[in-house]
């Protein structure tokens, strides 16, 4: 819970404050009088009659009522202090910013505990501890620098980290980015990125609220309540992009099956982003690259101009977006074409890159920019590449950049790397209400995120021939482990998965009777072993009954062989799915090429069940092996609707089986509009 003391107070203690502004409370007070908080101010020191011209207090006890509280004191001191002030001051607003709770012991962590206890039990809400604490429109409540322009309309910044948010305020200030608000969460004692979040959601207002909200994550406590709120705030017209860190694994344990090896947390994080909305990030840089393009018009296409009077930075800019998937447009001849060429030097190029050459000038920049803004019709956007090597003012183009950037209706992307050169040219740009962009490859890969993260998908369950009770049914009176073949048909039929017809024999007569009832050519294969295929487990093409004797005498001898399965023989691409459950995200579904190869490739996407068809298809087409399954030299491919549509089915099985926390099928073999799952294995815990 958030409250309003803790947003807008009227009043604010910082206990612990100190004259000495290399101190964390001394300077949290500094920052506070220079920034002109318009509350009352108190201060809590027993040592002095007055810090940094406040009158101060030598005990909380002493203090008048008061809204907001922000202590920077020992630990062990802190308990006392917050039962003092919710109890007797009023006061429900809490920063604590100093360190020594459960990041450091578990001493330290009955301590926390104790203090978020008696706030809740106070009605009262908590920032920290182990933070550097909190800038609001209202006031700033932090240690640290930079303080950044406060703006309502420009981002929000929720950081785990505090360090974390002081670099990306340094990032992105000289870029041009500006700050609504600044949270640093520390420990989460009590609220986290999750609660602020769900905060920014319930009070948000179309006319007021900020609408681009970055966050620095390092433990996702609570996936359903982030999914739930990012995705509000994203429909509502937000934008959010996110660094996770702390995601890979040093390894993964001994897995039993493909899914188990290549399924991680990291997985996880990036299937609950995509459902979400979330760009995601993977540095500061990248973060505040991303913002800055939230703050520009948005592209309605992923056709871009590259303006340039640099060949370089236009060749990478071109490379970066291209790779992304975006478009570099051919401009065709036509009369604006032209016109254009003839506006510019001999020497000037109107392809795209559009090249003005170093000796273009601001009358020429306005010129190509009104061609692509009116003229040529291939045009979603514009990125502007223009530096300086110090020989002759800039600050005509840079006004020209500014008039265009507010006058047309396709975005402008100001591509600005003269950072030494032009310095004072640069502020000036940005002191107009800009963003700019400093690295040409950053914008190219921030703008293909951006543009590859869909919007977020409603949860919808699937429920179309589906028998829930039967599902429920088979699970409840499963046992721990993996499952028996019967087991898993009963599974998949219950879900609609189609799966070849199977029966397991553990003598030679029953082998040959199978035979004769399924018929040849089949597949046989060992019960028991983890990879049959390691072990060879597996024999296919089987055409005769000798064949099948052979075979069966060898196969029920291999080390912890229990029985032979016997299918029919089926043929398609060889596909894969797979799921796993992730404590507190659910169940990861993976889908990718199957066979023998899928973990050495490992062309696999996720998705966070349960799943709609928007998202399975779109799981779908980020294969790298996309290719083939539509299909490739003649070759039959694969009904994508179709496989989306067993994913989905799968989807539905594990929400109402959480039971089952990994289950491969590998292969499921896919000809056209005929999917079926040949080889499958579950592992129930309950």
């Amino acid at each position: 819970m958030i409250t309003k003391e803790l947003i807008a107070p009227k009043s604010i203690v910082v206990v612990g404050a100190s004259n000495n502004t290399t101190k964390p409370g001394g300077k949290l007070l500094k920052n506070l009088l220079d920034n002109n908080f318009k509350g009352d101010l108190f201060v809590v020191n027993p040592g002095s009659d007055e810090v940094q011209g406040v009158k101060s207090y030598p005990s909380v006890n002493n203090l008048p009522p008061v809204e907001m509280a922000v202590l920077a004191i020992p630990a062990a001191a802190c308990v006392e202090a917050v039962e003092i002030l919710a109890t007797q001051k009023g006061t429900k607003g809490f920063i604590i910013i100093s360190a020594g709770f459960s990041e450091e012991s578990e001493d330290g962590r009955v301590l926390e505990q104790k203090i978020v206890k008696i706030i809740e039990e106070n009605n009262a809400c908590l920032i920290g501890p182990n933070c550097i604490g909190v800038i609001t429109y209202a006031h700033t409540s932090v240690f640290t620098t930079p303080i950044p322009k406060l703006e309502q309309m420009s981002c929000d910044l929720i950081s785990s980290s505090g360090a974390t948010a002081v670099f990306i305020m340094e990032s992105g200030i000289p870029k041009g980015l500006h700050f609504a608000s600044v949270f640093s969460v520390g420990n989460s004692a009590q609220n986290g990125v999750e609660e602020i979040l769900e905060f920014m959601d319930e009070v948000f207002n179309p006319a007021t609220s900020t609408r681009v909200k970055l966050l620095y994550v390092e433990s996702i406590k609570n996936p359903d309540k982030l999914l739930k709120h990012a995705s509000s705030l994203i429909r509502k017209g937000c934008k959010i992009a996110a660094i996770k860190a702390g995601s890979s694994e040093a390894g993964s344990r001994a897995a039993a099956s493909h899914t188990g090896a290549m399924a991680n947390s990291d997985l996880a994080v990036e299937a609950l982003f995509r459902k979400a909305g979330i760009v995601r990030c993977y540095g500061r840089e990248e973060l505040t690259t991303v913002a800055n393009i939230f703050h520009c018009k948005p592209m309605k296409g992923k056709r871009l101009a590259i303006i340039t009077h640099a060949g370089g930075p236009a060749v990478m800019l071109t490379d970066a977006l291209e790779n992304g998937g975006l478009k570099i447009p051919h401009i065709e001849d036509c009369q604006a074409k032209t016109r254009l060429k003839n506006q510019l030097f001999p020497g000037s190029s109107v392809e795209n890159p559009i090249d003005f050459l170093a000796t273009g000038n601001a009358e020429q920049l306005a010129a190509i920019i009104d061609a692509c803004e009116n003229d040529f019709d291939k045009i979603d956007g514009m990125a502007v590449i223009f530096g300086s090597p110090g020989l002759s003012p800039v600050r005509d183009v840079y006004q020209v950049l500014n008039e265009k950037m507010r006058t047309c209706k396709k975005p402008i992307f100001p591509i600005l790397p003269s950072l030494i050169n032009v310095k004072d040219d640069m502020a000036y740009f940005i002191s107009e209400g800009n963003v700019i962009f400093p690295d040409e490859v950053l914008l190219g890969k921030a703008l293909t995120s951006i543009l590859k993260t869909a919007k977020p998908t409603e949860e919808k369950i699937f429920l179309d021939n589906i028998d829930i009770h039967e599902i429920r049914r088979i699970i409840d009176r499963a046992e721990d482990g993996f499952q028996s073949p019967e087991t898993i048909h009963q599974l998949f039929a219950a879900a609609g998965i189609p799966m070849v017809r199977e029966i397991t024999v553990t003598s030679e007569d029953a082998a040959i009777e199978t035979a004769k009832k399924l018929g040849f050519p089949l597949v046989m294969k060992v019960v028991g072993p983890i990879h049959k295929t390691d072990v060879g487990g597996v024999v296919l093409n089987v055409k005769d009954l000798e064949t099948v004797q052979r075979e069966f005498k060898r196969l029920i001898h291999i080390k912890d062989t229990t029985a032979v399965l016997m299918a029919e023989m089926a043929s398609g691409i060889e596909l894969f799915l797979g799921a796993k459950y992730e404590d507190k995200f659910g169940h990861i579904i993976l889908c990718g090429i199957g066979g023998i190869f899928v973990e050495v490739f490992k062309d696999i996407t996720s998705g966070l069940a349960p799943l709609t068809m928007c998202e399975a298809a779109a799981m779908i087409k980020n294969l790298r092996a996309y290719r083939i399954i539509k299909g490739y030299r003649g070759k039959n491919g694969v009904k994508e609707r179709k496989f989306a549509e067993i994913m989905v089915r799968l989807s539905t099985l594990l929400r109402f089986a959480v039971e089952i926390k990994e289950l491969d099928i590998n292969p499921l073999l896919g000809d056209g509009n005929k999917i079926i799952a040949v080889d499958a294995r579950i592992r129930i815990e309950k």
